[in-house]
């Protein structure tokens, strides 16, 4: 192989990536890490949708979330964030933002980290919990 074939391997960032998004809920969650040197992670994402019978959907309030747990230890960089929004458009087609929120970091840490988005406000917050109605 030529050299500039491993000077082109050598120069290559690690990135680990997840993004999961729920339109039902309105929400969405990103976990990013790159340039690092050491990642150990357990992340669990649970997408709940609406209930289905037969073709129609149900569109009870509650059906409809977004949790996930992450548990990670890094050297590197790290990058979280989640956002919760409206389900409907205006009249201008735009759908509002209820909330974001992002976490940026760089050096040596442990994350532990619950979200929980539910398409509505009658969860009762847990301790150790982020949590914000979509709805």
């Amino acid at each position: 192989m030529p050299s500039s074939f491993y000077q082109a391997l050598n120069s290559m960032k690690n990135q680990d990536v997840l993004s999961v998004k729920n339109y039902d809920a309105g929400a969405s969650v990103t976990e990013a890490y790159t340039d690092f040197e050491h990642l150990e992670k357990d992340t669990q994402v649970v997408s709940r949708s609406y209930n289905t019978s037969g073709n129609e959907k149900d569109y009870t309030r509650g059906n409809a979330s977004l949790e996930a747990s992450i548990d990670a230890s890094v050297i590197g960089n790290s990058h979280i964030d989640w956002q919760s929004r409206d389900l409907l458009p205006d009249q201008m087609g735009r759908r509002a933002f209820y909330s974001r929120a992002a976490d940026a970091m760089t050096g040596v840490f442990n994350i532990e980290k619950f979200i929980q988005l539910w398409s509505n406000s009658t969860l009762k917050k847990s301790a150790g919990q982020e949590w914000l109605p979509c709805g």
